[in-house]
């Protein structure tokens, strides 16, 4: 069954039989929505149960083939997706949103590999300049990210050559490999380094391995009895084995609702301790954007599963107001009043209105406002957030969350990015087990630009704190989850993909991880920090080698002749006083500028942690500094040498900081927030 709106938007539903008729569907699936005194409650809940019907009653068109996991799913326990979806249909009939249409533009493979490679920070490839950025990324490749580029370049070459545009680089000139395409071969992983990092001299051959031999459905077991450890030292491509053959694809992939189904991670924490993403320089973070497209690629081709991305054209929003503006304007805006802000402010004041009220109220996300209230309050807030007249008591909590869902749905662009919604489709519909499916998740919000990031985090944590109310709110993880996939993954353009439509349990089951486990997958893999080094120790290597050229030695002979002290030649590189020091090894001096004793020199031992190094300036400045340093969360940064700037996790071993980077600056000052 199809519905059209005046938006363009195709809204396609399928349930195929009554759940009597599925066979291993489990009847507890059935979610019932909670009766409301409320007039205009009872006509949306009837309308939504009329829906239901007739899309359980209608047949499915041979055309289009239903994922694996929703086939298991039965109409009923789908109900509230579908009335969430049918509620998005009737706002938009009644005039409120404005659909943003984005055009999908065609392209052929070397196009779209051309793109990749740019997106990576590879387009020196394309060039053939010798980019600084460009050769110290290839230089820090993992066997299976160098496989990756070698199997894009080579489409991308292949593709050039059928139109005889011009000649192209060989494969072979950049990876110096005896083939122009990559290599599989059926031999063991050879062992990496501890940072995940190939060994130099590696050749860049591993393991290819189909989705039907290494995937292990994880979804429909039992409650796990114990709780599996994550590890981020070594690449989640190259930590793929190949499990035993006779392990096939799950016919019947069925979700559960309970939150006890959902595996227990603990991330290890490493002697460097855990960073989370707003404890790098917005520097490292572009090169933590470009390994994660990488990695999820090499993940992906090392799962045999296609990644998939859309090609859209830029979609122009508008430059002012609150709804419908592009997160970036909206920041860019947002920060004139507010320096420094990472999350829209009608954003932030829509979330704590229904904090400070909404977490208990029954129902939430679930029981629509009025229509016509959402509507009057839509155009008040354009009118008057800016100024700071707009009455927020007058807001009821179900409006508030109304206009929070309007929010996120009226954005041009997905909060997701429409480039990676397929991704986000295939990782459950092609990977079963649920720590595969965690990993490729992390590495998409790893990839993800900052302004989206940051909102989404925002939202998560609300979600968070929803579910966690739900004896109050009757709101559990599932529920949260089947009321916010329409408004995040049905994506309104002239030409949306039907199939990302139709998977409702599959988005279901994509919010839900993003909820249960979002402290983990905004934690930055310590693999990939490590690249982020070595690709920073490239670049300086790179810049010291220009220096000391022939040239600039040769000048720098003549000074030491005709002077008892050589000057500096002009426009040589002047290195930083930490690296011309006379510091002992393993003493470190950590300077606190806005403390009343600024510097101190400190021995490092194999115990010393970050946070001894805070306790012990707090305890030397505890009646000098001012109360309002003493209010502030303090942290210690390493800054520079092989790092642009890294708020260190308390609980790091600094002695392995410090031989991980000995050139580092190493300051306390107040964690950003």
């Amino acid at each position: 069954m199809e519905m059209k709106d005046s938006g363009s938007v195709v809204l396609t539903a399928y349930h195929p039989h009554s759940p009597a008729r599925i066979p291993g569907v489990e009847q507890g699936f059935v979610q019932d929505i909670p009766h409301s005194h409320s007039p205009a409650s009872r006509k949306s809940l009837s309308r939504c149960r009329r829906v239901n019907r007739m899309l359980s009653n209608e047949s499915v068109p041979p055309a289009f083939s239903r994922s694996n996991s929703q086939a298991s799913v039965d109409s009923t326990s789908m109900e509230d997706f579908w009335c969430e979806v049918e509620s998005i249909k009737e706002s938009r009939e009644d005039g409120s949103e404005e659909a943003m249409l984005s055009e999908f533009k065609p392209a052929d493979e070397g196009e779209l590999e051309a793109e990749w490679l740019q997106d990576v920070g590879l387009s020196t490839l394309i060039s053939g300049a010798e980019e600084e950025d460009g050769q110290a990324l290839l230089s820090t490749l993992t066997r299976t990210q160098a496989a990756a580029v070698q199997k894009r370049y080579n489409t991308y070459t292949q593709t050039l050559r059928k139109k005889n545009k011009h000649t192209v680089r060989d494969v072979r000139d950049i990876f110096g490999t005896s083939d122009s395409s990559p290599t599989f071969e059926t031999v063991p992983v050879s062992p990496v380094s501890p940072n995940g990092i190939q060994l130099p001299g590696q050749k860049p051959v591993w393991k290819s391995v189909s989705s039907k031999s290494c995937l292990d459905c994880g979804i429909d077991k039992g409650s796990p009895s114990i709780t599996e450890e994550l590890s981020y030292d070594v690449s989640f491509s190259e930590s793929i084995t190949v499990l035993p053959k006779t392990q096939e694809w799950p016919k019947n992939q069925r979700f559960k609702k309970e939150d006890s189904a959902l595996p227990k991670f603990v991330v290890r924490r490493s002697r460097l301790g855990l960073t989370e993403v707003g404890d790098l320089s917005p520097e490292d973070m572009k090169k933590i954007r470009y390994l994660s497209l990488l990695e999820l690629t090499a993940f992906y081709d090392a799962l045999g599963v296609e990644l998939k991305r859309n090609r859209a054209e830029r979609v122009r929003g508008r430059e002012n107001g609150l709804f419908g503006v592009p997160l970036a304007v909206l920041l860019e805006n947002d920060q004139k009043k507010v320096p420094g802000v990472k999350v829209p402010l009608i954003f932030q004041k829509l979330l704590l209105k229904l904090e400070e009220t909404g977490l208990e109220t029954e129902g939430i996300l679930r029981v629509p406002g009025s229509a016509s209230r959402v509507k009057n309050l839509h155009q008040e807030l354009e009118a008057k957030f800016y100024e700071d007249t707009f009455d927020w008591d007058q807001v009821r909590n179900n409006d508030a969350a109304g206009l929070l869902k309007m929010f996120i749905r009226e954005l041009p662009s997905p909060l997701f990015t429409v480039e990676y919604l397929p991704a986000f489709i295939t990782l459950v519909e092609k990977i079963s087990k649920i720590k595969l499916q965690l990993q490729a998740l992390h590495l998409l919000i790893m990839l993800m630009p900052e302004a989206n990031r940051d909102t989404a985090k925002a939202f998560l944590q609300f979600l968070k704190k929803v579910v966690a109310n739900e004896g109050k709110n009757k709101m559990n993880l599932w529920n949260v989850s089947m009321i916010v996939a329409p408004n995040l993954f049905i994506y309104k353009g002239k030409r949306a993909n039907q199939q990302e439509m139709q998977a409702a349990a599959t988005t279901a089951h994509i919010v839900r991880l993003l909820i249960r486990y979002q402290d983990i997958l905004w934690t930055v893999p310590s693999f990939l920090i490590s690249q982020v080094r070595k690709m920073n120790e490239a670049a300086m290597n790179s810049k010291r080698q220009l220096m000391f050229d022939k040239g600039v030695r040769k000048l720098l002979r003549r000074k030491t002749m005709e002077r008892e002290r050589p000057e500096r030649p002009e426009g040589a590189v002047t290195f930083p006083p930490y690296l011309q020091s006379d510091i002992p090894e393993g003493v470190i001096r950590v300077y606190a500028p806005l403390h009343s004793k600024v510097s101190m020199a400190i021995q490092l031992n194999g115990q010393t942690k970050a946070k001894d190094i805070l306790a012990r300036f707090h305890c030397e400045n505890s009646h000098g500094s001012s109360q309002n340093v003493r209010g502030q969360i303090q942290s210690l940064h390493e800054i520079g040498g092989n790092i642009g700037q890294h708020c260190l996790d308390p609980e790091a071993f600094m002695l392995d900081v410090y031989r991980a980077n000995p050139h580092a600056e190493w300051v306390i000052k107040p964690k950003a927030t």
